[in-house]
């Protein structure tokens, strides 16, 4: 979870003598939502009443821009403030995030997390370990707590008697199943990374920066040494 990534990226010099700022797609993200407050406008849900769809995607966007040459209309919430019209490009390409990666929830995931500086905890170092379901407390020491699980007859100074078989209940901490979905996560949202680079990338709708195909790790988990 690195926060020291260099938003501003490197300067590359573009048509009309102005430098481009170079940046991965993660960087493009983190410059969009941290530093610009690019917000994430989703599309409305369809009104079956009226036979609305979702609105206009993404390609209706870039169009009108191409030919109109103009800034897109960040919407009433900016307050007089300016928002990089490269960064509510970027906004809207995570806006029109398709469902087969994740829809609008992994659009709010991908904001999140760009507005935070993050990258998703997959756990680093995670290794499942068999724990007491619980503890308890008495004058001797801590102890783990144990259940009745049968009984059992046994001969005692010759009388038999019948005693208590008692046995600790354990789980795992961290579960091995929290471990997968935390790394199941780490995967999907990369997967969306992949996604909004080729966009940015291949529609060359970005006035001020350059995108590289430089992208998160692919599952940083493997090859380490987990001890």
């Amino acid at each position: 979870m690195k926060h020291d990534r260099k938003l501003h990226g490197a300067p590359r010099q573009a048509g009309h003598g102005r430098p481009k700022r170079v940046m991965s797609v993660q960087q493009a993200l983190e410059w969009a939502f941290r530093v610009e407050h690019a917000q994430l406008e989703l599309p409305e849900p369809p009104d079956p009443e009226r036979g609305q769809g979702f609105g206009f995607g993404l390609e209706y966007v870039l169009m009108q821009r191409a030919a109109l040459g103009c800034k897109i209309d960040g919407g009433q919430y900016k307050m007089g403030t300016y928002t990089h019209e490269d960064a509510e490009v970027i906004a809207a390409t995570v806006a029109g995030m398709p469902d087969n990666l994740g829809g609008k929830r992994m659009a709010i995931r991908v904001a999140e997390l760009a507005r935070a500086g993050l990258t998703p905890d997959w756990m680093p170092g995670a290794v499942p370990h068999c724990v007491p379901v619980g503890m308890k407390r008495n004058r001797h020491g801590d102890h783990a707590t144990t259940v009745v699980v049968g009984t059992e007859r046994v001969m005692s100074r010759g009388k038999w008697r019948t005693v208590e078989v008692r046995a600790c209940p354990v789980t795992f901490s961290p579960h091995p199943k929290q471990i997968e979905a935390a790394r199941q996560a780490y995967d999907d949202w990369r997967q969306a990374l992949g996604w909004l680079s080729d966009q940015l990338i291949k529609s060359s709708i970005l006035m001020e920066l350059q995108l590289t195909p430089n992208m998160p790790k692919p599952r940083p988990w493997e090859g380490r040494s987990e001890l």
